[in-house]
């Protein structure tokens, strides 16, 4: 048992390694980690110091909630099948708190990982970033992989929308290696590089929230995390000079005129020049469609791809308000349904609703809403009075905004990237809130 437990603990701290890779492997390691974490609860006697919490109370009854809705959802089995296996990935704070990362060596581990990997998905990014033509966007990054959107980075992950999300969720635990370990706590110039690196990132790889969300965190570090005020600042002054450079000399952010701009995906039509060949000076151009400009969707969001989205989920709330339409139901529903699959009239239906608590009241109805938000209240009261310094604390709490700022668009917690992620990180600010001592 006890090698066992050994060798799934360097299986779980590899966790932000395995989510490069995809969903697959991470999803596998989390199932059989789950697995061993009830199998060792029970052969210790030690479930009932997790059982008496009053956050884990409220995780079961959350968990029973989405079951007891399925009974009234319109397609049972993804309801049933999605609610069954979503207790993967509540039970992921637990078993990293309890049992993998209750010796310090490997909560110490996880965050020198972590530090690296951001660290690397920031070079690599920035790397591809610059590796950019006019007439063909953005090209491989340092292991090869390309964007098929153009004017999209794909980092590592070797696909859209991830490398911003992943450095924004994960850079503040970085962060916390380099403020708790002797050789880089002093270490100002190099707390700094590295908060607005992952800054950067967010920026170029156009992923809003993510770049939204962690600027909000770093202010509010820069008010509340006394003793590191400096290089807090120092991050988000040289984040903006690098932007601002970027921004200036950068030919993604030049070399084209805006042709047609609406609100709608890809509403932004932009026709991009380049040099026709190395031969000669002649210049070609060709037209391109691209996101909208924020701004754009601000002022016209009814008729934006969220805007109709959000309405759609709002209307499906309003349909079923105590129960919803059922866990992984949405875009059954979305499609089968002649009535709510006319209010998409710019877009196809979505997967889900894009936002964590818009999908919640969506898809499990007042019930399930409400023990959701007493679920994130008892989780930062958890953190709240846990016995740890309160400089790890304050972090834990601002990371834990980060993943759960209501104003964003999101993944779904009930997919396996976006909820491994998500509940894997929660582990990880629980066993901060606990943490005393420096590296």
């Amino acid at each position: 048992m006890l090698k066992l437990e050994r060798l799934l603990n360097y299986l779980f701290l590899l966790v932000p390694l395995f989510l490069i890779t995809g969903p697959a492997i991470p999803d596998i390691v989390i199932t059989i980690s789950i697995i061993f974490g009830i199998i060792y609860l029970i052969y210790f006697k030690e479930y009932y110091t997790v059982i008496k919490l009053n956050y884990f109370k409220i995780t079961i009854l959350f968990w029973l909630s989405i079951i007891i809705i399925s009974f009234y959802s319109f397609n049972k089995i993804n309801s049933f099948q999605d609610s069954i296996i979503f207790i993967r990935f509540l039970f992921i704070p637990f078993f990293a708190y309890f049992i993998f990362y209750k010796k310090k060596f490997f909560l110490n581990a996880s965050l020198v990982l972590i530090l690296i990997l951001v660290t690397f998905v920031c070079i690599d990014t920035i790397y591809q970033f610059l590796n950019y033509s006019s007439e063909n966007g953005f090209g491989e990054d340092l292991l090869g992989f390309k964007s098929n959107w153009y004017g999209r980075l794909t980092g590592p992950f070797g696909n859209e929308l991830i490398p911003g999300s992943y450095v924004s969720k994960f850079g503040l635990l970085g962060y916390v290696f380099l403020i708790s370990n002797k050789r880089f706590e002093k270490k100002t110039i190099i707390q700094s590089i590295y908060l607005s690196m992952v800054l950067l990132v967010t920026y170029i790889t156009g992923e809003r929230m993510a770049f939204a969300t962690f600027s909000l965190g770093l202010l509010i570090l820069l008010i509340f995390l006394n003793g590191f005020r400096i290089s807090i600042l120092l991050s988000i002054i040289l984040s903006i000079l690098f932007i601002y450079i970027i921004i200036i000399f950068h030919p993604f952010y030049n070399d084209y005129k805006i042709i047609e701009s609406s609100e709608t995906h890809q509403g932004q039509k932009i026709e991009k020049f380049y040099k026709c060949s190395d031969e000669t000076e002649e210049i070609c151009s060709k037209i391109i469609n691209v996101q909208p400009k924020f701004l754009e969707v601000v002022k016209n969001f009814k008729t934006s791809a969220y805007g109709e989205i959000y309405l759609l989920s709002y209307k499906m709330f309003l349909d079923n308000p105590l129960t919803g339409v059922g866990v992984n139901n949405f875009k059954y529903l979305c499609k089968t349904n002649k009535n709510y699959r006319d209010m998409m009239i710019n877009y196809e239906c979505a997967s889900h609703p894009h936002n964590i608590y818009i999908q919640w009241l969506t898809e499990g109805g007042l019930i399930v809403f409400s023990l959701f938000i007493i679920y994130l209240i008892l989780l930062t009261l958890f953190i709240i009075k846990n016995d740890g310094k309160t400089k790890y604390k304050i972090i834990s709490l601002v990371i834990i905004l980060i993943m759960f700022w209501p104003i964003m668009s999101t993944g779904s917690l009930i997919k396996n990237w976006y909820g491994i992620i998500t509940f894997f990180i929660i582990g990880l600010c629980m066993c901060l809130s606990n943490f005393r001592n420096k590296t």
